[in-house]
């Protein structure tokens, strides 16, 4: 499949909207399109504000394609709408996540984050496990991005498998972020300006606007701009000559020379408050009613992300402090365009909707500690303090000698280029049927870019490098002896440029699904729905992973210019020239396929106009994959069988009622069994590189809740979920076969072999029946009072809200897990305040108003077996506080 652009030019809308689409394209929904109301009229002041000030207001869905109360509706749903997200101080993905308790997330910083939904936490594979939606359009990727919330008209939290309605990667649930839409009947314009600053750190602020123009009787235009900066919180603390442990951050060979010695400093970067961010972007759409009944909405947003240091810290360095040596920065800039059109044929209602997304990340990352950890074991692991600076060489022949080493510490540098079209189309039969049916088809196309470099500043301009008796980097090579005591290998390690490392490859990916749902009404109160998709998948990969003895080496690599095997170092500037997978489509390395089908079905009694009773059932998948020969150290190649799908039932019973409109209260209990679960594991000797295995299966028990309680001037809000997910059977270690030359799951893994109190308990099993699935807390919830009342002429408000939970286990394998330690659980409280009038408003607010380090999650530069002593524990933000000024005209 070849995915085509076209370059765009930049877009300037007033002052309120700045653009600049790098691309022209679009792309579109993956199935029955969900949205949730607010609860009250336009311009609310509360979400669970109702009409009148004594009741609450009804949330509208059309997830069966039609607007009905949520309350009817047969699925767990949680929304938080655009005044709920205000009163909160809600920014982007952590802020909607830390509302929601069945969402938790893993990840290093802004763009960088990963969320899952009631335990369901993958650790490996090609795929989210997550759905992640901007209105109809999926936006693909295990890491989305960080889609800022202004100008939002809610944000929909669907939990539990949508394979049915939203396909391969909604396995656990589904994100919605839904945008406010142009209006024909009235012009509004609005602007907020904020001031903030982190309790210890740096000040910050944001200046936001959005203008809605109605054209004419059936055009309407409507943009929305800003901009963000946050202060940072992290300080990058000189290392005074020591490491985070306490250990002399002086590195050497263990040979007693000073010439094979390196000490390091981060004098040059050092400085406090590190991580800031810098944020722009904007969105514009326009609504065209071309004919009765018939109307067009083209949509464009762009936005661009530079966020700096780790927002985690180091804990053995000092309160949010770290011991970093190089740059940490990531530019992530995304651009989306869509284009829908809804109308009618006949009594029947047409839905298609085209997209293209494209999104180019640029990341640097300090990766010194990677380069610590493996220079202390020496000899037989990497070592990378083996790298002289030509300049301080003297000599020849035997008389030749270096005298200085460059610096040897690693960083990582990635560039990512992300392209994605969808289109969808959906056919709803006509509404005075006794039954209603949609029924659709969809296509996605996916190029994925990675130029990804584990590099060494200068290494492709060094004179040479010792041997020091084995490692990865040790090839056959011609020696000359040198006076300090090793000997000098001619030439450079470096793959490509200053890679000593390299992944230079293309993802294309490929999604087809045809799908159905219906409802019908056995009786005037019971009402069955059932649901069905089909689905075609398929990938493959093309291009080089490895380091020089990779491309080397005459098996696995193919260099294409020649069509030999083996390839030169260092490989070609020109990308993909040198090919370890996918090389021989006869063997088809490289390539996946699969095929299938998910289903839900359900059944909801409402017994009262205001109170439902629903039982739902519904499946989920994530795709399988390949995993690519190993070159294991100093043996050979060995062979990985491909891992398997993910699969995912979910049986709900859930409530949904409201009382005198005064008081909501939903729950959700449901079981849900995980099959094949996707783990990566790094294979030992095979130089840092890792496979995708299968964990086996897991079960999820749990329950979630909301409730709303509306008392005069009072409204009290609560949330929570509740989880106890965990292994059902044993997860079998990986080994390496030396007999067969392949790496696989050891086969003996029962019960009966497990030695109790052990970690892990045997070297066979990793993790037994029964061990706690990671990153996911047992309870997660939010609770928020809230007085609203009248002053003179003023409008004010007061509001306490409280986020809690429980602690965390990190890795699935015991063993792991113990070395990097569970993360405890937390209490944190929020206030704010504000007053109106007229069209204008000042909020003022405090976040995490102790200033409490609530650990989300933990995570370390390489494999957790070596670098648990210098990972790193992200937390909640820290204090935070600011003033919030905005004006609405209409």
């Amino acid at each position: 499949m070849a995915i085509r652009c076209r370059k765009g030019g930049a877009l300037l809308l007033g002052t309120t909207t700045f653009l600049t689409p790098f691309l022209v394209g679009g792309q579109a929904p993956a199935q029955a399109v969900m949205t949730v109301a607010s609860a009250d009229p336009a311009p609310p002041r509360s979400d669970q504000q109702g009409n009148a000030d004594t009741g609450l207001g009804d949330i509208v869905v059309t997830a069966t394609r039609k607007a009905e109360s949520i309350q009817q509706v047969p699925i767990s749903i949680q929304a938080l709408g655009a005044q709920k997200m205000e009163e909160r101080q809600v920014k982007g993905l952590t802020d909607v996540a830390a509302l929601l308790p069945s969402v938790s997330f893993a990840g290093l910083g802004p763009g960088r984050t990963t969320p899952y939904f009631r335990g369901i936490v993958p650790a490996g594979g090609n795929y989210a496990s997550v759905g992640y939606y901007l209105d109809d359009m999926p936006i693909t990727g295990t890491s989305p991005p960080d889609i800022h919330i202004y100008d939002v008209e809610r944000v929909e939290a669907l939990s539990g498998p949508q394979g049915t309605l939203y396909g391969a990667g909604s396995l656990a649930g589904t994100l919605r972020f839904i945008t406010v839409k142009p209006k024909f009947d009235k012009f509004e314009f609005g602007y907020d300006l904020e001031g903030n600053k982190y309790g210890g750190g740096n000040f910050g602020g944001q200046a936001e606007s959005y203008i809605n123009v109605p054209v004419r009787d059936n055009i309407a235009i409507r943009a929305m701009g800003y901009y963000r900066h946050d202060g940072g919180y992290i300080d990058n603390k000189p290392n005074n000559g020591k490491f985070n442990d306490g250990s002399s951050s002086t590195l050497t060979l263990g040979d007693n020379n000073p010439a094979t010695s390196y000490t390091l400093s981060n004098a040059s970067i050092a400085k406090d408050n590190y991580n800031p961010i810098y944020e722009y972007g904007g969105r514009i759409q326009a609504l065209w009613e071309i004919a009765p009944g018939w109307s067009i909405t083209p949509q464009i947003t762009a936005q661009r992300q530079i966020a700096y240091g780790y927002f985690g810290y180091d804990p053995r360095v000092g309160d949010l402090q770290v011991h970093d040596y190089d740059l940490t920065r990531q530019d992530d800039k995304w651009f989306q365009a869509a284009l829908s059109i809804h109308g009618h044929i006949g009594d029947w209602d047409v839905v298609s909707s085209t997209g293209y997304f494209k999104r180019k990340t640029n990341l640097r990352n300090d990766y010194t500690y990677y380069t610590v950890t493996y220079d202390r074991f020496g000899s037989g692991y990497e070592n990378y303090l083996q790298f002289f600076d030509k300049n301080s060489c003297t000599g020849s022949g035997a008389t030749f000698k270096c005298n200085s080493l460059i610096n040897p510490t690693q960083y990582f540098h990635a560039v990512t280029n992300n392209r994605e079209i969808t289109q969808e189309v959906r056919v709803t039969t006509p509404k005075h049927w006794p039954f209603d049916i949609t029924v659709g088809g969809f296509y996605q196309g996916r190029k994925q870019e990675n130029n990804t470099y584990y590099a060494i500043h200068g290494l492709d301009q060094i004179a040479g490098y010792t041997s020091t008796g084995g490692g990865d980097s040790n090839p056959a090579g011609f020696g000359i002896p040198v006076a300090n005591g090793g000997t000098m290998i001619l030439g450079s390690p470096a793959v490509k440029s200053d890679g000593f490392y390299i992944s230079e490859t293309d993802q294309i990916y490929s999604d087809e699904a045809i799908f159905g749902e219906g409802h019908y009404n056995i009786t005037p109160k019971l009402k069955i729905t059932g649901g069905i998709r089909y689905f075609w998948t398929s990938y493959k990969t093309l291009g080089f992973n490895g380091v020089a003895g990779s491309a080397a080496n005459t098996i696995t690599s193919f260099f294409v210019p020649t069509g030999t095997y083996g390839c030169p170092i260092p490989l070609p500037a020109e990308r993909l020239q040198c090919l370890n997978s996918n090389f021989a489509a006869k063997d088809e390395v490289g390539r996946y396929s699969e095929h299938g089908e998910t289903h839900k079905a359900a059944l909801d009694w409402q017994f009262t106009p205001s109170k439902m009773v629903y039982f739902n059932y519904s499946t989920g998948f994530r795709p399988g994959g390949f995993n690519r020969p190993l070159r294991i150290r100093n043996i050979g190649v060995a062979t990985v069988a491909p891992f398997k799908s993910e699969k995912l039932t979910n049986y709900e019973l859930g409530i949904k009622t409201t009382w005198n409109n005064i008081f909501r209260f939903n729950a959700a209990i449901y079981f849900e069994q995980w099959n094949n679960i996707q783990y990566g594991v790094v294979v030992s000797g095979a130089q840092g590189a890792g496979i995708t295995g299968n964990a086996g299966k897991a079960q999820v028990k749990g329950v979630e809740y909301d409730a709303d309680l509306r008392l005069g001037k009072f409204t009290v809000s609560t949330s929570g979920a509740y989880n106890d997910a965990k292994l059902d059977g044993n997860f079998c270690n990986f080994a390496f076969n030396a007999a067969s030359l392949s790496i696989a799951q050891l086969g003996s893994c029962t019960l009966g072999a497990i030695v109790p109190g052990s970690s892990p308990p045997t070297p066979q099993v990793a993790a037994a029946d029964g061990t706690r699935l990671p990153r996911q807390p047992k309870f997660k919830g939010t609770s928020s009072i809230r007085f609203d009342s009248s002053l003179g002429d003023y409008g004010v408000y007061l509001q306490g809200a409280a986020l809690y939970q429980t602690g965390a286990t990190q890795d699935l394998n015991v063993f792991n897990d113990a070395l990097l330690g569970d993360t405890k659980g937390f209490v944190s409280f929020d206030f704010s305040g504000g007053f109106k009038k007229n069209n204008w408003s000042v909020d003022l607010f405090i976040q995490n108003a102790f200033d409490k380090r609530g650990q989300l999650t933990k995570n370390t530069f390489c494999s957790i077996t070596f670098c648990s002593g210098s990972s790193r524990t992200f937390i909640i933000k820290p204090q935070f506080f600011g003033i919030r000024f905005g004006q609405k005209f209409q």
